[in-house]
């Protein structure tokens, strides 16, 4: 696959970038070279292969799921405007 000078005015129209008519051979140049080695990477024989989250083997921390009451309610309820019965107060909204 090849990127002709339209195709580069194109994308710089899509990406909001502005582009000059001096760079616009340096840009189809760039884009030209990365599609040739997405071209190489499709050779590839990934046959079999599962693929990576991440390059080294990794394990999820978990934590224990249990319920709690925070353990700080006079805390939180600092933070709102209004509260009652420890609990946030806000106005009725549907009738």
């Amino acid at each position: 696959m090849s990127v002709d000078e339209k195709t580069v005015r194109r994308i710089a129209h899509l990406a909001r970038i502005a582009v000059t008519d001096e760079e616009v051979p340096h840009l189809q140049g760039e884009l030209n070279a990365i599609l040739s080695f997405v071209e190489q990477l499709n050779e590839v024989d990934v046959d079999g292969i599962e693929p990576m989250t991440s390059v080294t083997p990794m394990t999820m921390r978990k934590r224990q799921d249990g319920v709690t009451d925070g353990y700080c309610v006079d805390k939180i309820l600092l933070n709102a405007p209004a509260a009652e019965d420890n609990f946030f107060l806000v106005p009725k909204v549907v009738e």
